[in-house]
């Protein structure tokens, strides 16, 4: 069935972040016509549709995605749980415990309304609430803009991150929150997220480092603190380090060993449950663990907040940011 064109009215996108919009295959403004945008380089002259008010610029030459994915509704929503599936989470404790991400955004939120009464914030893949995000989402002075590759009730722009389709210098602040794992190419990504951002613009991240392969095959990439760091090598740090401890990467692991012994999606819902109920406790270790050095060479997740430098980090001066406690020796 085909998804309906809704006419440019619907959109959902201020007016003002609309101008700022840019075609995804060539960087030029966008004129806004019946239900779609439309480039306005003459050589270019490609078109986006608009659905339900979201607006899809995937440059499809350059993205794994597809317009006509969205056009006709197929992979462009994130499959939901079924219902014996949240009755189990519901009734049994996790393993996930984000400890530092509630902070974090309190800071974030802080730091941003000191350069802009108003900051405009673009949050790349926001069709799931990130965990410590009510704060910043209830925040009335902030202008989000949520982005993702799958409709979601938040949503109001869809695009591949390796090709943001907006101008330079955009937004007050991005947030990708366990995102970044699931991009073919981090590198390309984190740069086309300080593109858009203002002179001193703020940046948050975060990125698993043990964990095992989540969203299927759109999983590619882990990270230590350091390759963390090293992704936002044109950034100055205002602080970085693990906000899921060893704790939870040990629950999670141990999930995934008994996890390997099944196939069929009934006794994987039992195995997971079976986990759960046997394992939630380790991630209360990590009250205790998250601060710790060791915790540097054994969380589950790190993050990384910075603001936009026109200085690179380099490589050696990397090296002298661990803060673990392994040796060099092999």
């Amino acid at each position: 069935m085909t998804t309906e064109l809704k006419t440019n009215n619907t959109i959902k996108l201020a007016a003002s972040t609309q101008e700022q919009l840019r075609c995804p295959v060539c960087m030029s403004n966008l004129e806004s016509t019946h239900s779609q945008f439309q480039c306005t380089n003459f050589d270019c002259q490609s078109c986006f549709p608009v659905i339900d008010g979201i607006p899809i610029l995937i440059n499809e030459s350059a993205s794994i995605f597809s317009i006509s994915d969205f056009l006709n509704n197929q992979n462009n929503t994130l499959k939901p749980k079924s219902h014996l599936e949240r009755l189990v989470v519901n009734l049994i404790p996790g393993i996930i415990t984000n400890l530092k991400a509630k902070t974090n955004y309190k800071k974030f939120i802080e730091l941003l309304l000191q350069q802009n009464e108003h900051p405009k914030v673009l949050i790349i893949g926001g069709s799931v609430v990130g965990q410590g995000m009510d704060e910043l989402l209830a925040h009335p002075t902030l202008e989000l803009i949520e982005s993702d590759v799958a409709f979601g009730s938040r949503i109001s722009i869809i695009f591949d991150t390796h090709t943001i389709p907006f101008a330079d210098s955009s937004f007050d602040g991005v947030i990708i929150q366990a995102v970044l794992e699931h991009v073919l190419d981090p590198n390309h990504c984190v740069g086309e997220i300080h593109r858009v951002l203002k002179p001193n613009g703020l940046v948050y991240s975060e990125t698993p480092f043990i964990q095992q392969v989540h969203l299927g095959k759109y999983d590619f990439t882990r990270f230590t603190h350091l390759g963390h760091r090293r992704l936002f090598n044109k950034f100055e740090e205002i602080s970085s380090g693990a906000v899921c401890g060893p704790g939870m990467a040990l629950a999670w692991s141990y999930q995934y060993f008994l996890l390997s012994f099944v196939k069929s999606p009934l006794s994987r819902l039992l195995v997971k449950a079976f986990a759960r109920i046997t394992s939630f406790w380790l991630k209360y270790f990590d009250y205790y663990l998250i601060d710790q050095p060791g915790t540097f060479d054994s969380a589950s997740s790190f993050y990384f907040m910075g603001k936009k430098s026109e200085k690179v980090l380099t490589d050696r001066e990397l090296l002298t940011l661990y803060r673990g406690t392994q040796g060099s020796s092999f």
